[in-house]
């Protein structure tokens, strides 16, 4: 046969197929929040290659805020026309959720994320090294820390202007991890907002060793977790034969159609459904930092330069929740009779063995570590009521937290000896006397952490606790309390440590910040008195927000 005549087979074929092939239909405008982040973190990266050395760091912050503030324009917007309430629906063909969680939390992350970037753009802590102002982040990530380049490079007076781009994909990702709607989307994005957080965790500029350690564990337990997840996802798709939610959700409550034949042998076989939730559950908690798959916690967030902490403990955990409560809520509500008991134990030894733990830290940013996995412990009661009242109470909790958090992490910026950040607590004696107005800030974080009414973090634990009963989850209220109290304790001792022992001749000087820092604690302190004096408006807020889209 000449060769003429086979191509006129292939576009007779490729005639008749052509009509069977649809065009795929994008909702840019419904994307938007993500879509602006992506494109911001994308002309980032070309700021690095063409925008002179001196320049760039304005660039890139003056681009990172006007990026996740029109982000958060779009995410009111979209709320505005009704996104979140009557209109909420799948887009993307039926990977992108767009519903009131998702939009929720979304505008959280961001509104987290601008006051984040905030943190990383302070040039004012650090003396002036040879003529020049420094950040947290490394002069040069590429050199060995103590080698000759590495001292020429801070010589230089360089910095890691790239943290800005590598923290707008990472937000990126957290933007599409709650609102994903099919398993696929949902380990992409996954991946969009790890690789970048591995990568932030290794620039402290000092202690460079401990924060590259950090890095490298960090990394090797984030890529077992998502091993994890993926292996999960593969048994799901065995067990219903899509990777959509909502087909999933079908198969699992047996409502299914039409079944394709080559999957009906393994559809419906329990082992797989039971198994491969349990591993993308795995997944999910490991970023949560829930215990037992905490271990990663107190020491990235003791490594990790502060700035990349904060946005990490509060962002990251605000995505991992949005994901799970979508995961359990509309995936597996058929099987919450399986999935209820697990996760009761997991919150109980989270919630206690974060508190229990947390009394014997010495360090400052371990201490918080373990305080964010007992944080875990009480989110994860909200998820367990699988009531409405569940999702709303999970949205207000991680929105309170997550300023509480970044605000604690700035101020733990601030106090400074000669090698750094000072965050051994025998450092903090007396501070109260030393700097007032920081101590009673640092205060003030604390109590809301421990849930002390007028703050954010009692409003908070109220809701949480309040949704758990009503789902039947009574004992584990009671847990809960208990593990509050025990919580309370290692809080007022750093209290009572700063303003009731004496300061040390050679401790710590709390160092002045720039209007960035100061704009994120008072962020930070602003949203903690609000939403502990008039929670009201906020809870009904996640409430009207607390509804998926199936």
């Amino acid at each position: 046969m000449s060769s003429s005549a086979v191509h006129s087979l292939w576009t007779t074929a490729a005639e008749g197929k052509l009509d069977k092939i649809p065009a795929p239909h994008i909702e840019y405008a419904q994307l938007a929040p993500t879509l602006i982040v992506v494109g911001a973190a994308i002309v980032g990266i070309l700021v690095e290659a063409f925008v002179p050395r001196r320049s760039r760091y304005y660039v890139q912050v003056f681009l990172s805020v006007v990026a996740l503030a029109a982000a958060f324009a779009a995410v009111v917007g979209l709320a505005a026309g009704g996104y979140g309430t009557t209109k909420a629906h799948i887009a993307a063909m039926g990977a992108i959720a767009v519903d009131g969680p998702a939009l929720f939390l979304q505008g959280t992350i961001l509104l987290a994320s601008i006051v984040a970037i905030f943190t990383f753009a302070e040039r004012r802590l650090d003396p002036v090294a040879h003529g020049n102002r420094v950040d947290s982040f490394a002069a040069q990530a590429a050199s060995v820390p103590g080698s000759d380049s590495e001292k020429a490079a801070v010589k230089a007076g360089f910095t890691t202007t790239e943290v800005f781009p590598l923290a707008l994909f990472a937000i990126s990702g957290m933007l599409v991890f709650p609102s994903a709607n099919d398993l696929l989307t949902l380990f992409v994005a996954l991946e969009v907002f790890s690789l970048p957080l591995y990568l932030l965790c290794a620039l402290a500029r000092r202690k460079r060793l401990m924060s590259q350690e950090a890095a490298v564990k960090y990394f090797l337990l984030g890529a077992f977790s998502s091993a994890f997840l993926l292996f999960g996802i593969a048994l799901l798709y065995g067990y219903a034969g899509s990777v959509s939610y909502a087909t999933i959700a079908d198969v699992v409550s047996g409502s299914v159609q039409n079944v394709d034949p080559a999957l009906a042998g393994t559809m419906g076989n329990d082992a797989l459904l039971l198994i491969g939730g349990a591993m993308i559950l795995m997944g999910l908690l490991f970023k949560v930092g829930a215990v037992p798959f905490h271990m990663w916690t107190p020491d990235v967030y003791q490594g990790a330069p502060t700035p990349v902490t904060g946005f990490m403990a509060a962002a990251t955990k605000v995505a991992a929740f949005g994901a799970l409560l979508r995961l359990l809520y509309v995936v597996l509500p058929g099987m919450s009779w399986d999935w209820r008991p697990v996760m009761w134990g997991v919150a109980i030894i989270t919630m206690l063995g974060g508190a229990v733990v947390a009394i014997t830290q010495t360090d400052i940013k371990r201490l918080l570590a373990y305080s964010s996995i007992a944080h875990a412990g009480f989110i994860l009661a909200g998820v367990i009521a699988t009531n409405a009242d569940g999702i709303s109470s999970v949205l207000f909790y991680l929105g309170a937290y997550s300023f509480v958090t970044i605000g604690a992490f700035a101020v733990v910026t601030l106090v400074r000896d000669a090698g750094g950040e000072a965050t051994h607590l025998s450092k903090w004696a007396g501070l109260g006397r030393r700097s007032p107005l920081v101590a009673a800030v640092f205060a003030v974080f604390l109590l809301a952490f421990a849930g002390i009414p007028l703050t954010s973090g009692f409003s908070g634990k109220f809701a949480v606790f309040k949704a758990a009963a009503e789902g039947g989850a009574g004992a584990l209220v009671v847990v809960g309390v208990v593990s509050s109290a025990v919580a309370a304790f290692f809080y007022i001792r750093v209290i009572v440590l700063m303003f009731f022992s004496e300061p040390k001749a050679d401790g710590p000087t709390v160092a002045v910040p720039s209007p960035l820092t100061m704009t994120a604690i008072g962020v930070g302190v602003a949203v903690t008195l609000v939403l502990g004096v008039a929670p009201q408006y906020f809870l009904d807020l996640a409430h009207s927000a607390g509804v998926f889209v199936r």
